[in-house]
């Protein structure tokens, strides 16, 4: 018997997320071993009248032919994926991996030759820009040991959260838009964090549903060399296949100066890839009611109530500060009172102190607002 929840989380992506339309080409893109999920997005493709290309990539063999992949190699392969990748109107990436550190085999050099050779052109300067996608993770066995919890309690968690109301949580999310959208400073503080930017003039974007499963965001971007101060972020990044904690970074006119966690070398060979690894592209607040604590992915973390995240690397097109890169690296701070506490100031208004939001504007983004 099919899953009713599988079945409302496909028409979501291909219909919602992906918007498709008859004739649409759309490529699904499976990382894993769960097929369940690819069948049911096929289905959903074929009853909107879309046209569906899947690739299928065992996690093992990738991380083998990426240990001994040269810069040619990866160029051959980019050619063929973009030309594909160009024909495309839609994108899903379903990352279901058997074993979450698969990768963490591929030594830093190696995972920049990807992200620089493979990974940018592909992704970042076609996938991105010139499609309508979506990529989200998939529940299995390793996903639910990363969030300790139980399997069948971990898919319980996981629909709960992919299937939400998101043009709910989208029209709550327009005030904050609003606010940013007006903002010149951005004030956060919080343990062993002072930091301060400016994101004048740089457009706000509400994520709601459209591109991550699970979604719930509203991002901008930093005037590029406004950066000033100290940030020291309080989750674990899953990165690559390595995980890294304790991240801190110190930033002058807008670059990474100084940077140190549990792998420090591997930190800075990363914030190393070109020269705006070292500069951020990214400045969001998480905002998804049912989002509640860190499990190591991304995808999840970045959209936890009471959190925010300042990402390393590129920026988004229809959020630009001039920041180039071929990393875009989210990593996550909660301000909620059990991780610490802390503050965010817009221009001299307080918004949001130790997870929740302070103006009565903003109090529909409010967890309890969607219990």
């Amino acid at each position: 018997m099919k899953d009713p929840r599988l079945q409302k989380l496909a028409d979501q992506l291909v219909n919602y997320s992906c918007e498709l339309k008859p004739g649409d080409k759309i490529l699904i893109e499976l990382f894993g071993s769960q097929p369940e999920i690819a069948l049911a997005l096929l289905d959903a493709v074929y009853l909107a009248g879309g046209v569906p290309f899947v690739r299928h990539r065992d996690m093992q063999v990738r991380r083998r032919m990426m240990q001994g992949a040269t810069t040619q190699q990866y160029q051959v392969e980019a050619a063929n994926d973009s030309a594909l990748m160009r024909q495309m109107q839609a994108y899903i990436g379903v990352r279901a991996y058997d074993n979450t550190y698969e990768l963490s085999a591929v030594d830093a050099e190696q995972m920049k030759r990807y992200n620089k050779e493979y990974s940018d052109p592909v992704h970042g300067q076609i996938r991105v820009p010139d499609t309508r996608w979506c990529v989200l993770r998939y529940p299995n066995h390793a996903m639910a040991q990363s969030a300790q919890m139980s399997t069948e309690a971990f898919e319980d968690y996981y629909f709960n959260v992919c299937n939400m109301d998101y043009s709910k949580l989208g029209k709550a999310m327009e005030a904050l838009k609003a606010r940013m959208d007006k903002t010149g400073k951005v004030h956060i503080l919080g343990p062993d964090t002072d930091l301060t930017f400016s994101i004048k003039d740089i457009p706000t974007v509400i994520c709601d549903g459209k591109l991550n499963i699970p979604d719930g965001e509203v991002y901008t971007a930093p005037v590029r060399t406004s950066v000033n101060g100290t940030l020291r972020y309080n989750t674990d990044s899953l990165y690559m296949g390595k995980v890294y904690t304790d991240i801190r970074f110190t930033f002058k006119d807008g670059k990474i100066v100084e940077a140190s966690c549990s792998d420090t070398e591997g930190l800075n060979k990363i914030l190393d890839t070109d020269e705006g690894a070292r500069y951020i592209g990214e400045f969001a607040f998480g905002v998804n009611p049912f989002v509640t604590v860190p499990i190591r992915d991304t995808l999840f973390d970045e959209k936890i109530a009471g959190s925010f995240h300042f990402t390393p690397g590129n920026s988004y097109d229809d959020a630009p500060n001039g920041n180039k890169s071929a990393i875009h690296w989210d990593i996550v701070s909660i301000q909620r009172p059990g991780y610490g506490g802390g503050e965010i100031w817009l221009d001299d208004t307080l918004v949001r102190k130790d997870g929740l939001f302070v103006p009565d504007d903003l109090l529909p983004l409010n967890p309890e607002a969607f219990s």
